[in-house]
């Protein structure tokens, strides 16, 4: 290490603001009225300060004080050092109370309606200078993520425990069936399992379609016979077209059905309530994200019923998925 770099190392930022105010005020009397200390203090911190740079700040008179050439050339980096500390400080300070930063969000539900949109919404109004990623993908992805600490929290389907990860359900939402709009199911307000024997599903090989998969066997078994279930390399927003093209039905969440698309219908079933929790990481110390988090939990206390777990659904709430 240099000497330089080791008596930059010595420097204290005490030491620069009592230079630059008596720089500013040409007398250690008025700088130390400014800072709120005695003249004899700042004397000694300017003192030091020339001791560490080995070159003398001011000339010392029985008037007061002017800067020497070094003196000059050393104000203007010390008023730099002193603004670029504070803004750091300004930006920590932020990011500690989640004013600033980013949270990472794993997604599994539609956002185009339902408690998540409501929970980005009102977090959004909050903290207007939090950046908000979202990521799609299946849950076990996400899961990864958050053990990692690449992911701050995922919304997912489902009550299932992970491990090495904190859980709380927050929400449910109804499950519907598509159809195609020329279907005769669609003349029922609401279908039951058993309405939807002999059907053929088709189920997304993104995402959620392995869960969607596996109730859909494990429901439509119960009732006899073999569902007819394809699975088709397209996202859900892909899926629907081929349900209105007479492909198959399929399966979404009640978030989901406020999207309109050309040539389906919406049906809930009976009794089917599918809930989500919010996962994440107990070694994860993002304040961003503890904003969030604190934020989904009252909105859950506030949304459920009383005396019951939080849902926003009527009906029975089980999990589906698991």
């Amino acid at each position: 290490m240099t000497d330089l770099a080791r008596h930059a190392e010595l420097i204290e930022l005490r030491q620069l603001r009592c230079f630059v105010a008596a720089a500013e005020h040409g007398s250690f009397r008025k700088a130390g009225v400014a800072l709120g200390r005695s003249q004899s203090a700042i004397s000694r911190s300017v003192a030091e300060l020339e001791d560490q740079l080995g070159a003398s700040l001011f000339h010392r008179h029985t008037w007061g004080i002017s800067q020497t050439f070094a003196g000059q050339c050393f104000l203007t980096t010390a008023r730099k050092t002193i603004r670029v500390v504070g803004e750091g400080v300004r930006d920590v300070t932020a990011v500690g109370r989640g004013e600033n930063g980013c949270v990472r969000i794993g997604i599994y539900s539609s956002i185009a309606s339902g408690f998540l949109t409501e929970l980005l919404r009102r977090y959004g109004e909050r903290h207007r200078k939090v950046q908000i990623n979202m990521i799609e993908g299946a849950a076990n992805e996400h899961v990864a993520a958050i053990r990692h600490l690449r992911l701050d929290v995922a919304f997912l389907a489902g009550n299932r425990e992970w491990s090495e990860c904190e859980r709380t359900q927050l929400w449910s939402e109804r499950v519907f069936v598509v159809l195609p709009d020329y279907h005769p199911l669609t003349s029922h307000d609401v279908l039951a399992w058993r309405d939807l024997t002999g059907e053929t599903f088709i189920v997304s090989a993104a995402a959620a379609g392995d869960e969607v998969h596996a109730h859909l066997m494990r429901e439509l078994a119960e009732l006899g016979g073999r569902p007819d279930i394809e699975v088709q390399a397209v996202g859900l927003d892909n899926l629907l077209p081929l349900v209105a093209l007479g492909r198959g039905l399929t399966l979404v969440g009640e978030a989901m059905t406020v999207a309109q698309f050309p040539g389906v219908i919406y049906r809930p079933i009976l009794g089917e309530a599918l809930p989500f929790s919010a996962v994440w990481s107990a070694r994860n110390d993002n304040p961003a994200f503890r904003r969030l988090l604190s934020l989904a939990k009252v909105m859950a206390v506030r949304s459920a019923p009383q005396g019951s777990a939080p849902s926003a659904a009527p009906s029975q709430t089980r999990d589906p998925l698991q």
